[in-house]
């Protein structure tokens, strides 16, 4: 605040109180909107999902706002942690995924057009169904040139995304800390993602 005062030139003597009042606040107007335009945007992702469908969202957003100059923070946390592991081994499971219809990537486009909703008790009871939903949706992704997850995970560590894994989970679920890229930025516990996320322009749970 006090530079912003300090860019203010006071000589206005000369003009009357009102006026003086009416100066000051434009100019003080003027300096805040500079100091917020020259400010870097922050975000804040906590992650907490390990599906090859839920990995998308974080990793996109992350790099995206990367590479436009934002400072990120991503902190992941239970399922999540499984998206800094060197191993990705992701599966999507539509049972009980209403939004997510079926679609096949492959056959004539009218073929391709069409939205296959399944059951759940169908789904449930046919073995190696959430395989084949994984294997469609990576060559659905494939088709239309979408990154892979791994792809999108190494622009973020590229572009300087602070990549902090869970302690607790770590511990929790009995993993080693040489399963995980070297690119984690830092090993920390909840305390670490409030105080990032409290001073964040932008903070997402995905």
């Amino acid at each position: 605040m006090s530079s912003v005062l300090a860019s203010i030139t006071p000589n206005v003597h000369a003009l009357a109180p009102a006026a003086q009042d009416e100066w000051f606040e434009r100019k003080f107007a003027e300096s805040l909107e500079r100091v917020q335009a020259e400010k870097t945007p922050t975000l804040s992702i906590m992650v907490t999902k390990g599906t090859l469908d839920w990995a998308y969202p974080p990793f996109i957003i992350g790099s995206s706002a990367a590479a436009m100059g934002w400072d990120v923070t991503m902190y992941f946390t239970f399922y999540g942690l499984v998206l800094l592991k060197k191993d990705l081994n992701l599966h999507i499971s539509p049972l009980g995924n209403p939004a997510m219809p079926m679609k096949m990537p492959f056959g004539p486009q009218w073929f391709q057009h069409i939205e296959w909703n399944m059951p759940n008790l169908l789904m449930a009871g046919i073995p190696g169904f959430e395989s084949a939903a994984t294997g469609l949706m990576q060559q659905t992704l494939k088709n239309h040139g979408v990154a892979p997850i791994a792809e999108l995970r190494d622009a973020c560590v590229e572009e300087g995304v602070k990549l902090i894994a869970c302690q607790m989970t770590v511990d929790l679920f009995g993993w080693n800390k040489d399963e995980f890229i070297p690119g984690v930025s830092e090993w920390a516990g909840a305390a670490t993602y409030l105080a990032s996320a409290k001073g964040a322009d932008v903070t997402l749970f995905v």
